[in-house]
Formats: C-alpha cells, sequence, structure tokens
C-alpha cells in the first residue's frame, strides 16, 4: 500500500481490510465473556453503522463519542467518517465543566455512549431536540442501540469516495492543562502521514513478530487514537485491556509485540520494579547490578569485553527473560509518549530488557512528530522526527514544526489558530534542540518554566523527574516563578510521611542539582493529584495551574 496516495483513514481501512483473511482475529476487549472480533466482522459492522449514522446527520456534523475503549469505538469512529461526519472523541474522566464547553462549543447532532453511566455525565448538557443518540447498551433516555442496528438486513455497502486528505477527519480537544479545552482539528492526511512515519518506526519490530497491540490510553487521546490507524495499516491483533489496575495480568494474556503509554506509567513501572530490586540481596543483587551496568553499555554501544560478553549472556538469561515473562513474554518495544520520559526510567527499562522508546509530540501534530528507532536508542532524546515532517529550532529554543501532520486549526478559535501557526509552522510551545545526530531533545515546556528572582531559566519537570524516582515518593510540583529559591508540594505514601526522613531524600538529590534548581522547603500533603480531583489530566499530567492555585497560601508560607 502506498500511503501518500490514499485519501482518507475510510480508504485505509478498506484497503486494509481487502488485503488480510477476513477471518483473521482483529479486536477483542478483554473484559470477561466478550467476543473476539475478525475483520469480517468489524468490516460488516462498519458498513451498517456507517448506513445508519448517514440517515441521521449531515456532512460535516459532529459526531460525539464517549466510551470506554472497546471494539465498537473503533467502529463507531470510522462509521462517523464514511457517513461523511466529524468524529469528535472525549474522555470518560472530563469534568462535568469539561463536559458542558465541549457541547456547547462542537454542537454535535449525533451522540455515541457506551452505557447509561457515560451517559449520565453529559445529560444535562443535551438538547434531545437537537441530539439523536446510538448506545452499545440500553440507557435511561430514548436512544438507538447499536445492536438493533447491526441486526438490520437492508444497507449499503458504501465507501465514501468524496473524503479528501485535506478534510476534517476529527476534532479532538486538548485535555487542558489549564484553561478549557480547545478543539483541535485534525485531517485524514495528518493522521495518513503520522501513520507513514511510525512504519519506519515498526517495520523492524513486526518483521521479528506478527504485531499484536495492547491498548490502554483512552482511544479519545490523540496519541492513541491515531496508534489505532496504524494498528489497521499493520493488520494487527488488538486487544483493549480491562483497566490500568489489571494492565500487566492483562499483558500475560495478550502477550503483546507492542504497547503505547504515557511516562507516568513507566515512572511507576521503573518505581515498583527498582523497589524489588531493592530487597534482593546476596547472588541475586549482584546478578541485578551487572544486568544493569551491561544493560546500559550495550544501550549505550559501548564494547564489552569477552568476560563481560559472557556474564551479559547469563543475565539475559536469568534476568531479562524472567523479566520479560512477566510482560507477555513477546513484547518488542515499549513507545513512550504524551510526556517527557526520565533518562534514568528509560537507560533502566532499556537496561532490564524492556525496550522502551520515547517519542514527542502534540494533538497538534496528529501527533507524533519524532520517536527513537530500535537498536538506535538515544534515551536522553526523543528521536529523529518522522520523514513526514520538518522540524527546526526557534532562536529562543522554541521547536517548530511543518507538515501535513499539522492541524488544520482550532474549532471556533481562529485567532488562537494564527498565534500558534505562522508561515505554516506550528510553535509547539516546547523548548529543545536537535543533536548533530538529528535526534530532538526536549528540555522543557516554554509556558512551564520557572524565571526566578535572578532571571535564571528553571525547568521544573527535570527536577521533579529526579524527585519522583525515589521510590517513597509519589508525586511532586515544584514552584518558584519570580522568587529567590525553589519550593515544592510532595506526595508520599501514608506510611512514609516523615518529614525528616522526605528532608533527607530531597537533600540527596539537592546534591546533583545546580544551585539554582535545589529545592529549599518542600510541604507534605495529604492529596494525591488525580483525575477525579482534577489536578491531572487524562493522560496523566499535572494541572500545574490548578494545583499552584489550590495550594497558593501553603506554597507562600514556605517563602516567609
Amino acid at each position: 500500500m502506498q500511503l501518500s496516495k490514499v485519501n482518507s483513514l475510510v480508504e485505509l481501512y478498506f484497503i486494509k481490510s481487502g488485503e488480510v483473511d477476513s477471518k483473521k482475529p482483529f479486536l477483542k476487549w478483554l473484559k470477561p465473556n466478550k467476543p473476539t472480533y475478525n475483520w469480517e466482522d468489524i468490516t460488516e459492522r462498519i458498513y451498517k453503522l456507517s448506513h445508519k449514522i448517514k440517515s441521521l446527520i449531515n456532512e460535516g456534523d459532529r459526531c460525539l463519542i464517549l466510551s470506554e475503549n472497546r471494539p465498537y469505538w473503533l467502529v463507531s469512529d470510522i462509521s462517523v467518517m464514511n457517513a461523511g461526519g466529524i468524529s469528535v472523541p472525549i474522555f470518560t474522566t472530563y469534568s462535568s465543566n469539561d463536559y458542558e464547553y465541549i457541547i456547547n462549543d462542537c454542537k454535535p447532532s449525533l451522540i455515541i455512549v457506551s452505557n447509561d453511566n457515560q451517559f449520565q455525565k453529559i445529560k444535562k448538557y443535551v438538547n434531545f431536540k437537537i441530539h439523536k443518540i446510538i448506545s452499545f447498551e440500553k440507557i435511561q433516555e430514548k436512544s438507538l442501540l447499536i445492536d438493533d442496528i447491526l441486526k438490520e438486513k437492508n444497507y449499503e455497502k458504501n465507501i465514501n469516495a468524496n473524503l479528501k486528505r485535506n478534510m476534517p477527519a476529527c476534532i479532538i480537544y486538548t485535555s487542558g492543562t489549564s484553561g478549557s479545552p480547545k478543539g483541535v482539528i485534525l485531517s485524514h492526511g495528518g493522521i495518513l502521514a503520522n501513520c507513514e512515519g511510525a512504519l519506519e518506526l515498526l517495520n523492524p519490530l513486526i518483521k521479528k513478530k506478527d504485531p499484536i497491540f495492547l491498548t490502554w490510553l483512552p482511544l479519545s487521546h490523540s496519541y492513541e487514537h491515531a496508534v489505532q490507524f496504524i494498528q489497521i495499516l499493520l493488520g494487527a491483533k488488538v486487544f483493549y485491556a480491562e483497566s490500568l489496575e489489571k494492565l500487566i495480568s492483562n499483558m500475560s494474556i495478550a502477550k503483546p509485540t507492542i504497547m503505547t503509554a504515557v511516562p507516568r506509567f513507566y515512572q511507576n513501572l521503573f518505581n515498583k520494579i527498582n523497589a524489588n530490586f531493592n530487597k534482593q540481596s546476596g547472588f541475586k543483587k549482584t546478578l541485578i547490578n551487572k544486568t544493569l551496568d551491561l544493560g546500559k553499555k550495550v544501550l549505550k554501544k559501548e564494547h564489552l569485553k569477552p568476560h563481560e560478553k559472557i556474564v551479559n549472556f547469563l543475565c539475559q538469561i536469568l534476568v531479562r527473560k524472567k523479566i520479560q515473562g512477566q510482560f507477555g513474554g513477546n513484547l518488542q518495544a515499549f513507545v513512550s509518549g504524551g510526556g517527557a520520559l526520565d533518562k534514568n526510567v528509560g537507560e533502566f527499562l532499556n537496561a532490564i530488557g524492556l525496550p522502551t522508546l520515547q517519542g514527542y509530540g502534540l494533538t497538534e501534530t496528529s501527533p507524533v512528530v519524532s520517536c527513537n528507532l530500535p537498536g538506535s536508542i538515544k534515551v536522553e532524546t526523543v528521536g529523529p522526527p518522522f520523514k513526514t515532517n520538518q522540524v527546526k529550532i526557534a532562536d529562543d529554543g522554541e521547536i517548530l514544526v511543518k507538515g501535513e501532520n499539522v492541524m488544520l486549526g482550532y474549532w471556533n478559535k481562529e485567532k488562537e489558530t494564527n498565534e500558534i501557526i505562522k508561515n505554516g509552522w506550528l510553535y509547539t510551545g516546547d523548548i529543545g534542540k536537535i543533536d548533530s545526530a538529528g535526534y530532538l531533545k526536549i528540555t522543557d515546556r516554554k509556558k512551564d518554566i520557572i524565571v526566578n528572582h535572578g532571571g535564571d531559566n528553571i525547568s521544573p519537570s527535570k527536577i521533579e523527574n529526579f524527585v519522583c524516582n525515589n521510590e517513597k515518593i509519589k508525586q511532586c510540583l515544584v514552584y518558584g516563578d519570580k522568587k529567590n529559591y525553589l519550593v515544592a508540594l510532595i506526595v508520599v505514601e501514608k506510611k512514609d510521611k516523615n518529614d525528616s526522613t522526605i528532608r533527607s531524600i530531597i537533600d540527596d538529590i539537592n546534591k546533583n542539582l545546580s544551585i539554582i534548581e535545589k529545592i529549599k522547603k518542600f510541604k507534605l500533603i495529604d492529596q494525591e493529584f488525580t483525575i477525579d480531583n482534577e489536578l491531572m489530566t487524562p493522560t496523566l499530567k499535572l494541572k500545574r495551574k490548578k494545583i499552584i492555585e489550590k495550594y497558593k497560601q501553603d506554597l507562600e508560607k514556605l517563602y516567609n
């Protein structure tokens, strides 16, 4: 398939469905007693659902999708596009304010919802005289049940040939680390360009094993939304995880070759494995240390002496294979996106046999800009840019991106669109540099940079990553804009809630930081930053502005 000549995401699906064995397993939800759908099953459902949706909407109408990850999510997304609509995926974890804002902003004419629990979140914002509702399960409101739609015998096997690469495919609202979400309009061509760029990354992996994906990130997130079309392109088998809590057990069932997640997942994984390592002693402890030391040498392409090669082989058999087995035994790569992955975490996971590729992107870039390549990993970077886009660094260090993958604009926000896209270049708001090998390195968010009283620029994320690498510390937010020194809010395990213990940890961390980066004071807080309390985005990023507003008095007291 020559992707550059494919006109739409719909066309991509139907071309691929015609190439693969129609009986080949395709989608499986790992909840108990859920069926496995083959390509024929899914294709038939897309035909039937898109036929129905076409009778309910006009071309260009927005269609809201509110659902947990499941096979009917993908069916709905492609069906909306095939019917001439624009898909608007939204998180199941949004606040009521976000739901109200998004519905009023995009004015959907059709709502696709999974169940009554999800529907109740948006019920009061829905104008029933205008909106039509399709539900996967019965809800406490008049709706078209998808199973009834799929029972219909009279339908057209229609493939929308009017869709073009420069037309809107979806509107994905940013999770909003500050302010109201913005509706990012992504084109068919933008996501297709991302798929084309991803092939270079994934081809070496799928040559070894048939691609199997375990999907955990919400499909409403731009990262995972694009990944589903990469899965289609590869003809992959896709498992949808039950929940974050069951992710590791789900991995042992699915045995994925590729899995995508956000840095917070890898940070937690690092903390758990490292805590277990620290409990070991004697020969086991020695073997673990050798595994880490030699694994990091291999990662950095340093020469191993003959005896080190023998020891590394033993580490592979006795340590790495066992760890890999806990994750299904087939893993070719973890792919990290949606935020900065700490260098120590990346080195650690790669060294113990869990290959981890850090990438970079934004919702506004469909979403991937760059990613490390298998066999050419530089963990302190986010890899070389995809060949389907251009990247350059502005005079002030800001990363600029140009290409088909750049969004069409923000929905109903012409001013904001013109502020971020200038002469075809997207101003990312991220600070970075490109090394001599063409690898991109992110140093910070432009908006998040702390400028202290002396005018020094300080990266809070760098310091927070250092702090959170300690197993006793769960979360950290660094503060100090226009101040003489830095302070921090710290969340710890209840058993470790001791000021003197944490003070000792912070003092040790400060030894590895510059004078301006040192944390002078901190406050232990009881409440964890979560999605539910609206102090984290659905992709587990800190909502800095909200946290600072909530704890403003506590932070300022640290300067008395």
